[in-house]
């Protein structure tokens, strides 16, 4: 388990996303090779919100998936221990991708991710996010660790 408090600072040591492209605000539990349980908090303030939908503001499912491949990025980066390396990790498939049910301001979006084979660069994991316990997407992927572009 981690004993390392993820807040904002932390989770930018780790992920090249910056706003408004960073979707994690809080990592609640690591577990090296294992899982993450992270959290986005999603505000009205959100620039997606202002078209998608106007009077009807629903978070778009490939953000979700983002969110879900960031905090991926946290576990996969800690896991091979490649913080402060340089490397990135790149999404190369999303399958099975199922969206369950709207996300709109004032949420907690919850993220879980769990590895589901993991080798020196290529690595595929389960996501679910969800809100009050409440599944909004799914989702399998595969990563790669690679260097930065040049």
């Amino acid at each position: 388990m981690s004993d390392i408090a993820y807040d904002i600072p932390r989770i930018l040591k780790a992920l090249p996303h910056r706003y408004p492209m960073l979707l994690v605000d809080r990592v609640e539990e690591l577990v090296t090779g294992e899982r993450i349980g992270a959290i986005k908090a999603v505000t009205f303030n959100e620039g997606f919100f202002q078209g998608h939908f106007p009077g009807r503001p629903i978070m778009p499912g490939v953000l979700q998936i983002e969110a879900l491949a960031q905090a991926a990025g946290i576990l996969g980066i800690e896991t091979l221990e490649l913080a402060d390396s340089g490397k990135l990790v790149y999404f190369m498939a999303i399958e099975n991708a199922k969206f369950r049910a709207p996300v709109t301001p004032g949420c907690l979006l919850r993220l879980d991710v769990s590895f589901t084979q993991q080798r020196s660069r290529i690595c595929k994991f389960h996501g679910e996010a969800s809100v009050d316990g409440k599944v909004t997407c799914d989702v399998d992927f595969t990563a790669m660790v690679a260097d930065p572009p040049a």
